[in-house]
């Protein structure tokens, strides 16, 4: 992923009104971040609880901005990430849902998914996997997991 500047984080949400985009606090050392090592930039609020945000770039260039609403209750059990799937992690997995943008959202129309909780997703996808069998490409299935977390959440991204 590309570095951002705050203006142009603000200005990629399409399901956000002026004033939830106002009123978002951007990621904490936004200008320090790792981006090579990012699919996706996403953050909790920490001064709103129940919302997230994540900024997907897609293939033709462009960024997508997410506002989330977090679920209140956690599952009760383990479940998996949708869009890194890993089976392994380390971290919780919370549903979130967005409302669509344009008019379908103002109709009251969202989508949801299970996310990991801090989107630790790009993380866990270079997280090399244990290997299968003997003469297992480790690398090979490490990068496929990377292109494989970037198509599901430009899809999720493209489904707003």
């Amino acid at each position: 992923m590309l570095p951002l500047s705050e203006k142009a984080l603000r200005a990629s949400f399409v399901n956000a009104s002026r004033k939830e985009v106002s009123d978002l606090t951007p990621p904490p050392g936004l200008d320090l971040l790792d981006w090579a090592d990012l699919d996706f930039l996403g953050w909790r609020d920490p001064k709103m609880g129940r919302r997230a945000y994540a900024v997907v770039p897609t293939v033709d260039g462009e960024l997508v901005g997410i506002l989330f609403r977090r679920a209140d209750a956690m599952p009760r059990s383990r479940p998996q990430c949708s869009w890194c799937q890993d089976v392994r992690l380390p971290n919780d997995v919370v549903f979130s849902s967005a409302k669509r943008s344009g008019q379908a959202g103002r109709n009251g129309d969202t989508i949801g998914s299970l996310v990991c909780e801090d989107f630790q997703c790009s993380r866990n996808a270079r997280t090399a996997p244990p290997p299968a069998y003997e003469g297992f490409d480790v690398e090979a299935a490490r990068l496929r997991r990377i292109g494989d977390l970037r198509l599901r959440v430009e899809a999720f991204a493209s489904g707003l």
